[in-house]
């Protein structure tokens, strides 16, 4: 609708709207937070948790609807017939650039459960944007290094209790939670630090996928493995205000979690070598998927 108009117009005019969307979804979403922290009842509890999961699909379909409307970017997505909204999902997807999140939320909204992502504490204090993934239940993790979890061991434990609590909370509402599994963002450089053995992906960190498994027990039966792949290479946030991300290409698969998937993942050293091959075994699968969704090569 917008997309030809000239850049000098259509950037500003679209970092606006998108501002304007952010604020008119953000400030309904405060209030009734206010509510819900005034009156913990569990009704009450539970409705404005409801609510407030309409209020944020309502915010991600308006910023989708711009993405559409100001951009010229194409979009082939494979896989995501059957999908409902009834069923818990644990998320899997490889992540090359701060795109796959409205990509990913543009595609699933409203096809599944509100997707949660897991995210760095840090992030709280972005204005509007942390104080409304707080509001929505979204975990924030304190991320340490192995250099401080080496001088402090108790810091392993904190992470990992945040999760199961985010984790007990979700159990008893529909709910997807998002993994990007390779835990950073791809770049050749730490493609090569890695010396990761697969051509598109960094190598997974399946600590998190199994903790999560093992966390929400039988509320979860199926991880959707996504993989995103951008033909004109990954790009900024920026670039896709700017249309300058012609093509988004992605591919969703439901697997259902096999048998003796479950179990302690850092203390059972047979069930982390399992687990590990598991999770291998599909991100080999996925980087010759993003050959063939790259036409580079045969999956």
């Amino acid at each position: 609708m917008f997309a030809s108009l000239p850049t000098v117009l259509r950037v500003p005019l679209a970092c606006l709207l998108l501002l304007v969307s952010t604020v008119c979804h953000v400030l309904p979403l405060f209030a009734l937070t206010a509510v819900r922290l005034v009156l913990p009842l569990p009704f009450v509890r539970r409705a404005c948790a409801a609510v407030l999961v309409r209020i944020a699909e309502s915010w991600l379909s308006v910023n989708s609807w711009l993405f559409d409307a100001f951009t010229p970017t194409r979009w082939h997505v494979e896989g995501i017939d059957g999908l409902g909204r009834h069923e818990n999902f644990l998320i899997v997807c490889n992540h090359q650039s701060w795109v796959d999140i409205p990509a990913l939320q543009k595609v699933f909204n409203r096809r599944i459960p509100f997707m949660r992502f897991f995210l760095k504490s840090q992030l709280i204090w972005v204005p509007l944007l942390g104080q409304a993934w707080w509001a929505l239940d979204f975990p924030f993790m304190k991320r340490h290094t192995r250099q401080q979890i080496e001088a402090r061991p108790e810091l392993r434990n904190r992470d990992r209790e945040a999760t199961r609590r985010a984790c007990e909370k979700f159990r008893h509402v529909p709910v997807s939670i998002m993994n990007f599994t390779e835990g950073t963002r791809f770049t050749p450089a730490k493609h090569d630090a890695q010396g990761s053995p697969y051509r598109h992906l960094l190598k997974p960190k399946a600590g998190g996928v199994a903790f999560v498994i093992d966390a929400m027990g039988e509320a979860i039966t199926h991880i959707l493995d996504v993989t995103i792949a951008y033909p004109g290479g990954p790009s900024s946030m920026m670039d896709m205000i700017a249309g300058r991300v012609r093509e988004v290409r992605l591919h969703a698969r439901r697997l259902p979690i096999p048998a003796g998937m479950r179990g302690d993942y850092d203390g059972d050293a047979a069930f982390r070598e399992r687990f590990q091959a598991w999770i291998n075994g599909i991100w080999a699968e996925k980087d010759a998927r993003i050959d063939a969704m790259l036409g580079t090569g045969a999956a």
